[in-house]
């Protein structure tokens, strides 16, 4: 287990700001990555906004107060950059809520060839939330993290997010049931 307050020196260390990046990387890349591509979707832009997220992340380093766990900074600057990413694609006078039907036909564009039908769907539905229950639901389903550490993340209330889960959940079944042959 990577010891935090020891990599958050190193990164504020430019001589061994590179090995530790490295180290960060292994260790919480991965789950950034797929937190990001649940947001965007595509793989190209999940990669983009990675590569973002890391500039951010060495940028601001020294910013880092540590009122949170440094994985939690890690994903609120990751969730907020993939949300920029969406605002970007937006045109004038529409919300990244309106991107549900693009971010649906990119999850069939993008699924694997051996994907099933329902994950298709799931991934479908999930695609067509809209943007902070879809938060909500990756947070919770995907990453498994706790109410309370995805207020930290989101900058919402635990009560909204739990709502925003519960809604999330209900849109999904009846989706699927929907869509379903």
């Amino acid at each position: 287990m990577i010891d935090e307050t020891t990599l958050i020196s190193q990164l504020r260390d430019r001589e061994s700001r590179n090995e530790a990046f490295g180290a960060l990387l292994a260790t919480y890349g991965d789950r950034l990555y797929w937190h990001i591509r649940r947001i965007v979707v595509s793989h190209d832009d999940a990669e983009d906004v990675m590569q973002e997220t890391a500039v951010k992340l060495l940028t601001g380093i020294d910013g880092y107060r540590g009122d949170s766990k440094l994985v939690t900074w890690l994903y609120r600057i990751a969730t907020n950059e993939a949300l920029l990413h969406l605002r970007r694609e937006c045109h004038l006078l529409q919300s990244i809520d309106s991107l549900g039907e693009v971010l649906a036909e990119r999850v069939e564009a993008e699924a694997d060839v051996d994907a099933d039908r329902a994950t298709v769907l799931f991934q479908q539905a999930i695609a067509l939330l809209p943007t902070q229950q879809r938060l909500a639901f990756n947070l919770r389903y995907y990453d498994d993290m706790p109410y309370e550490q995805m207020a930290q993340v989101t900058g919402k209330s635990v009560g909204s997010l739990k709502t925003n889960y519960h809604l999330a959940v209900e849109r999904i079944k009846r989706y699927i049931k929907e869509n379903s042959i």
